[in-house]
């Protein structure tokens, strides 16, 4: 298993590059992504009161930000790697992008609404390091305010690493344990089970938990497709919809994002 200093280093070599665009990962590269999108952004606004002050933390160049800002939130991005926030900065939509790191936010206690933590869970290797992160953003949250966590379950990550015959070295270790097999340009730290994210939001301290898969089982062939088929996007989103809190099935999608209140 990497160590969390290589792993940070790997983040700002990964998300820094020129090669990188999360704005048409997210939007134009796949039917995966835009499902992603919608449903990350369905998930949220159901839940979310109007005219919300959220921090966006580890938003990237803000495509998810951007869109709550649209819809009338205050929204504040934070990320640690500078060429995404100098992306976010110049579309001049949020109230702010800043660059900082998930473990120490740099925001006073209950001054939130809502925290998003749709990247910081998965780069990180140590589950201390993810419970602190989960209770800066407990700290920073109003009581009763909203935290929305992403994570990557084992079986879709298992997927994306076995690209020929046969099994990547170090399954046993990412579908037992979580841990990133060796090799590869994705910084990963960790990757979940449904049950186990429940689980980490429950200990640092949010109440009413529910983890959901957000892309659903045919995320994974639409990440295939670039062409977006209207009707088989609709069928998907159907689909992603009614088994998205499933036990079991939430761990067929791309991402699992789970949902808890500040006491």
């Amino acid at each position: 298993m990497a160590s969390q200093d290589d792993i940070d280093r790997q983040i700002q070599a990964y998300y820094g590059g020129l090669d990188w665009d999360e704005g048409a990962r997210l939007t134009s590269r796949s039917a995966q992504g835009r499902l992603e999108f919608e449903r990350t952004q369905e998930l949220i606004a159901e839940r979310i009161p109007e005219g919300s002050r959220i921090a966006d933390v580890g938003g990237a160049t803000g495509v998810h930000a951007a869109a709550l800002a649209d819809a009338g939130h205050r929204v504040t991005l934070l990320d640690p790697v500078i060429e995404q926030v100098e992306q976010a900065r110049a579309s001049g939509t949020f109230l702010d992008a800043l660059v900082g790191d998930a473990r120490g936010l740099p925001f006073g206690r209950s001054s939130l609404d809502v925290v998003l933590l749709l990247g910081p869970l998965y780069h990180l290797a140590d589950r201390e390091d993810r419970l602190q992160v989960l209770r800066e953003a407990i700290r920073v949250v109003r009581p009763g305010g909203w935290v929305f966590a992403a994570a990557i379950p084992r079986l879709a990550r298992l997927t994306a690493v076995t690209g020929g015959p046969g099994l990547p070295r170090g399954w046993e270790d990412l579908i037992g344990r979580g841990f990133a097999p060796a090799g590869g340009r994705f910084p990963g730290g960790h990757f979940h089970t449904g049950v186990e994210l429940a689980a980490e939001l429950r200990e640092s301290g949010l109440l009413q938990v529910e983890v959901v898969g957000i892309e659903g089982p045919a995320g994974l062939a639409l990440e295939q497709l670039t062409e977006i088929d209207p009707e088989l996007y609709a069928a998907a989103l159907t689909v992603a919809r009614a088994v998205a809190g499933q036990p079991g099935v939430q761990d067929l999608s791309n991402h699992l994002l789970a949902a808890g209140r500040r006491p």
